[in-house]
């Protein structure tokens, strides 16, 4: 039984030691900078005319403009805020 037990684990869900490693791999600026990358492209979608939702559009923008003076203070790469910029300016 046990063995059943292991051979499931190792070809479904990760063991908590190797989320855990994961976690120790990302930061939290990369988090926050794929949220906003998210959150813009739901945003481009909110103004489109078949999904319409203003507010929605609105948040995602008052997201990227209030977190980015925070991601450029701890060191995310100018590329990168430049790029949640424009995304910010188009929407």
């Amino acid at each position: 039984m046990a063995d059943e037990a292991g051979a499931e684990q190792s070809k479904g869900s990760p063991t908590e030691d190797e989320l855990l490693e994961a976690l120790d791999r990302v930061g939290v600026a990369d988090v926050i900078v794929q949220a906003l990358a998210a959150s813009a492209s739901i945003g481009f979608r909110r103004v489109s005319p078949d999904a319409r939702d203003l507010p929605q559009a609105r948040l995602a923008i008052e997201s990227i403009r209030a977190l980015e003076p925070v991601l450029r203070d701890c060191g995310v790469e100018d590329a990168l805020l430049r790029d949640l910029e424009q995304a910010r300016v188009n929407l």
